[in-house]
């Protein structure tokens, strides 16, 4: 099952939802994604940053903690996400044996605090649920097309593609079923 919404979410009913009646489910993974509050925040923190052109010849990009992050907005073409989304579920259904799986993505303005993502995944056994589970988040984080916006105190920025998010997702395509 796949949603996405506006509204949050409440974890123990998801799971009531996707797992009632199910006897031959062994094992529950869930993930929630929350908004994060960056170590400084304000305009006057501290702004750590490091440069070592010699190793990368280029400018380390400011993150939000260097620059206060009050809220993100995530937008997205519905239409678009949800194939993907279901795409992303069924590469998941393919490479483990799964009675049932759930994604929630949340989009528009979130603050700090706020839920964004929960991803659960249910199988016989715990190793299926944990991998699927794992996969999924990895997967949504740079397969799913979102955009996502940060509002700092020195303004608003579209944020990039992350290189961390890459390489976990590299590494499931090199564990291709």
């Amino acid at each position: 099952m796949i949603r996405l919404q506006q509204e949050d979410f409440d974890v123990g009913q998801e799971l009531e939802k996707l797992t009632q009646g199910n006897a031959k489910i062994g094992g529950v993974a869930i993930f929630v994604g929350v908004v994060r509050q960056p170590a400084a925040v304000g305009p006057s923190a501290a702004i750590p940053l490091e440069y070592y052109p010699s190793m990368t010849g280029e400018k380390p990009r400011e993150t939000a903690a260097d620059v206060g992050q009050v809220a993100i907005t995530l937008e997205h073409y519905p239409c678009m996400t949800e194939k993907k989304l279901e795409e992303i579920d069924a590469e998941a259904h393919r490479r483990w044996p799964l009675e049932t799986s759930l994604i929630v993505h949340r989009y528009g303005r979130l603050k700090a605090g706020d839920r964004i993502v929960l991803v659960a995944t249910t199988s016989a056994h715990r190793e299926a649920a944990f991998e699927s589970c794992r996969f999924l988040i990895d997967w949504l984080k740079t397969k799913a097309p979102f955009w996502k916006r940060e509002e700092t105190a020195a303004g608003a920025r579209w944020v990039d593609a992350d290189a961390k998010d890459d390489a976990a997702m590299a590494r499931w395509i090199e564990r291709k079923p």
